[in-house]
């Protein structure tokens, strides 16, 4: 059972998790770890599954995914029948209306749709993955000289349910460098698999990007793929000035998860959610959602 943060009554969710079922099994026993290892984790699994989800006859698994998880359709700017495939329908595009990114410049806002954790004070050598678990920044990045400029920061991971929203947005206005993209595997990132797998974020598939910020600095944008994501994809173009809410990208069918580290002193994260974190939860957050404020101060 995974139990979740609501801002709004300030109550705890209980998380309806796709292949819930399944992934106790994978991660849990010993039979599903065998099948993990020798199938899952690997990026023949995901073809499959995006190979599927990409083919016209998934459109019938639409309507039953979205009634058993409380997708509001209404949110979506295509029409149901519109929807060529369910991988279509996964990285759908949302109505205007629906996501606000219209705040003041000094609020820090939600890149998309998920369940968010965030530290300060950051130790780039103890990075929490999960309670107990953490990881080395330069093993992430794979570049110990970037990852030492980041040391005493503010890390966050927006985790991405297949149920989700799965478009992530600039959260400030900018210009966004070239992506770097790191092979790995293709592990859950759910919490039952990020309890069991050590340094799982610096195993799987991931792709970061230094995004020159207005009003946060250099913030390392990075999304990490996982079970059935058989891609990440950029639609920004690097190096041109984005303004904040613009799209910079879009997972494939399955759970994945977009971590931010900025600079130490660039950003106050919301204290709830500092709260959350501390006693082992995550909060719900929408993409446009105010959770923090800018501590940076330019000078002209």
């Amino acid at each position: 059972m995974i139990k979740i943060y609501n801002r709004k009554n300030k109550q705890y969710d209980i998380e309806q998790v796709a292949g819930g079922n399944l992934l106790d099994t994978l991660y849990t026993t010993r039979r599903g770890k065998l099948g993990l290892e020798l199938l899952v984790k690997r990026k023949v699994y995901s073809a499959l599954t995006g190979f599927f989800c990409d083919r016209k006859i998934s459109r019938r698994t639409i309507k039953g995914f979205a009634d058993k998880f409380s997708i509001d359709i209404n949110e979506c700017q295509d029409k149901p029948e519109d929807f060529k495939s369910f991988n279509d329908f996964f990285a759908r595009k949302l109505k205007s209306s629906a996501r606000n990114f219209d705040k003041a410049q000094e609020k820090l806002l939600s890149p998309g749709d998920g369940r968010l954790q965030a530290w300060e004070n950051i130790d780039k050598e103890k990075l929490l993955q999960i309670k107990g678990m953490t990881y080395s920044l330069s093993d992430l990045l794979q570049d110990e000289k970037l990852a030492q400029d980041y040391n005493g920061g503010t890390y966050m991971i927006l985790r991405l349910c297949p149920v989700d929203y799965h478009r992530f947005h600039f959260f400030d206005s900018g210009k966004c460098m070239e992506t770097h993209k790191i092979k790995g595997e293709y592990y859950s990132v759910n919490p039952v698999a990020l309890k069991k797998i050590p340094e799982l974020f610096c195993r799987n598939k991931r792709e970061y990007s230094i995004f020159k910020t207005d009003n946060f600095g250099d913030v390392l944008y990075i999304e990490v793929g996982a079970t059935s994501v058989g891609s990440i994809i950029q639609t920004y173009t690097p190096g041109e000035r984005v303004s904040r809410g613009d799209e910079k990208g879009f997972f494939k069918f399955g759970g994945s998860t977009v971590l931010l580290i900025f600079k130490k002193d660039m950003v106050k994260i919301d204290e709830d959610i500092i709260q959350q974190t501390e006693e082992g939860f995550e909060t719900r957050v929408l993409a446009g959602e105010a959770i923090g404020n800018c501590m940076y101060k330019k000078t002209k």
